[in-house]
């Protein structure tokens, strides 16, 4: 893929998203679930975060009540 050329967006279900952030959970290197998955680092990155602060992936789940 060209640096240039933006990736079209995907949509995940929350199922495959923990497993994802499971499989980065035990040890396995970000960018090899990213790779072997067509992923990008950040999306499995926010994922992480946000499944192991609330137990969601969604935002609407992960914003302050001031948002």
């Amino acid at each position: 893929m060209d640096m240039t050329e933006k990736r079209e967006k995907r949509e995940y279900t929350e199922e495959f998203k923990r497993q994802m952030v499971q499989l980065y959970n035990s040890r396995k290197p970000r960018s090899e679930i990213a790779r072997e998955y067509d992923l990008t680092p950040s999306a499995l990155g926010r994922w992480r975060r946000r499944i192991n602060t609330t137990g969601s992936t969604k935002e609407a789940d992960n914003r302050t009540p001031e948002q």
